[in-house]
């Protein structure tokens, strides 16, 4: 019987797919991702289904759009009831086990992972749920601001890169761990960082990597908040750009920490692939490199996330592994949508699976192969959280994306010849007809009037359930790592088998050797 392969799943936070080399975008220093690239297979077209953390994270995870398992912004609990792609492996034969961040909201905080090594760096609470009530004034819960920009550069240590780094050592210990296990069960490990999210401050070693008089600036230039689309208009508002005069060093100086930050988050892949390497697993793991969302970057004069445009939901998805096309580059839409139904591929080596709930993705074992797939070259993105007050539907299909909110007029751009969303062709009469077949489809994908209800329902629910839980005592529902001490290395001296235990610990493991010259009983 072959052995089912091992999945790897490295995740990013924040990181576009449009300052890598493996994108065609030569801004940030990333040989290991490139190494992977060169090995396996790139999807040009990759996109999250939902440009902020929680919403994206759960549609990943389950196969399913965000608002199918009414995970609507970054206080969305994800039912303990929805199954994920950690049930599924598990249903047929894998190890789960998850380190590093999954901004999990609610008392569930494993969704199907055996093992989770860390706890999270953000609320499991409701207190970031956006409120479509409060339209005096913007709302942003979590407080973003553009401090992370006029406050952007070097630093000796950070609360980012303190998590970062107990992820990646706990995600090498349980690849060391699983190599000493008597069960060789396959196993799927996620390893999720923090890197590059804002604030954008890194250590002198990835500073020094590049020169401030070679970073580029901004491809799209700013231009004021009242001559941008509605939308632009509101989420500039939302990260309070008005109160900061974001000079042309800012600018540079932030997308240089930015790079930097990439280059460290590469730095924990390379560290994460030689335990592999070490552990004779390399060749029977196939390696994800994914992002949550991307990274405005100061394109268009705007930063972070929570937008339409293509720095805000393109994210890298390179593959590598056993058997597949060596550096091919793909340029069928995919999105993190399909990482469950390949991974179930995977594991079933082609068998089918039959899934308890809808999935939304579609398997990507035939275009890693190679294999030429009939499929329809589209993909559906939502944005429901703060900077809007109405649900935001995106659709994509042959390089055209729509873009639909009841309270704004569509947009429409032509990704073929404008691949920086500079002319706005909704209203233009020489797309009339692509414009009116791209808002029938939304019409028909998304029952629109029943969800913005279930969106409000939603909010009121969680706005209130948070504020009375902050009235008396607070009980969190963070993850508690728990580690038994009394199990760890050599404790008790009762223990007859010390020296056993080190040498089980031993990798790879040498047979004891008996004494050469016993004693006599």
């Amino acid at each position: 019987m072959v052995r089912k392969p091992n999945i790897l799943l490295i995740q990013a936070d924040q990181l576009t797919s449009q300052v890598l080399s493996a994108y065609g975008k030569n801004l940030a220093i990333t040989p290991n991702i490139d190494r992977l690239a060169d090995n396996g297979v790139t999807f040009q077209n990759s996109y999250c289904n939902n440009p902020v953390c929680g919403p994206s994270r759960a549609s990943m995870i389950s196969g399913q759009l965000s608002s199918n398992v009414e995970c609507y912004d970054n206080a969305g609990e994800l039912l303990s009831s929805i199954p994920t792609f950690a049930h599924y492996l598990r249903d047929v034969g894998y190890k789960t086990c998850l380190s590093g961040k999954m901004h999990f909201v609610g008392a569930d905080q494993l969704h199907g992972f055996e093992e989770r090594l860390t706890t999270d760096i953000y609320p499991s609470d409701f207190g970031w749920t956006a409120d479509w009530s409060q339209t005096d004034e913007p709302y942003a819960p979590s407080r973003m601001s553009l401090r992370s920009i006029v406050e952007a550069g070097l630093c000796k240590r950070s609360l980012q890169i303190d998590y970062d780094e107990e992820v990646c050592y706990q995600a090498i210990q349980k690849i060391y761990d699983f190599a000493r296990e008597s069960d060789q069960k396959p196993f799927m490990l996620m390893a999720s960082f923090t890197h590059p999210h804002n604030p954008f401050v890194t250590t002198e070693d990835f500073w020094n990597l590049y020169k401030n008089s070679e970073i580029t600036l901004p491809e799209v230039p700013w231009k004021p908040i009242e001559n941008r689309d509605p939308w632009s208009q509101r989420y500039a508002f939302t990260i309070r750009e008005d109160e900061h005069n974001i000079k042309e060093a800012d600018i540079i100086n932030a997308r240089h920490a930015y790079l930097g930050m990439v280059s460290y988050f590469d730095h924990l892949i390379g560290k994460l692939v030689k335990a592999l390497k070490e552990c004779d697993y390399y060749d029977q793991t196939y390696i994800f490199i994914v992002a949550d969302h991307g990274e405005m970057l100061g394109e268009r004069g705007t930063w972070f996330k929570f937008l339409p445009y293509e720095w805000s939901v393109r994210v890298p998805m390179i593959v590598s592994g056993p058997d597949l096309s060596k550096g091919l580059n793909e340029k069928h839409y995919v999105s993190l949508l399909d990482l469950l139904p390949t991974f179930l591929d995977l594991a079933q080596n082609g068998k089918k699976y039959s899934f308890s709930d809808r999935i939304d993705g579609k398997s990507l074992v035939n275009f890693m192969h190679g294999n030429k797939v009939d499929l329809p070259n589209e993909l559906m993105l939502e944005f429901t959280g703060e900077g809007v007050y109405a649900p935001a539907l995106i659709f994509i299909k042959d390089g055209i994306k729509y873009i639909h909110c009841r309270t704004d007029p569509p947009m429409m751009y032509d990704l073929n010849i404008d691949p920086n969303e500079l002319n706005n062709v909704a209203a233009d009469p020489n797309y009339k007809s692509i414009s009116n077949m791209m808002k029938s489809e939304i019409d028909k994908r998304w029952e629109y009037e029943n969800l913005e209800r279930a969106i409000i329902k939603s909010q009121k629910r969680r706005l209130f359930v948070q504020k009375s839980l902050l009235k008396g005592k607070w009980t969190g529902w963070d993850h508690q790592p728990f580690v038994d001490a009394t199990k760890a290395y050599v404790r008790g001296a009762v223990d007859p088998n010390t020296t056993a235990t080190k040498a089980k610990k031993r990798f790879p493991f040498v047979e004891t050797v008996e004494p050469h010259n016993p004693r006599k009983k």
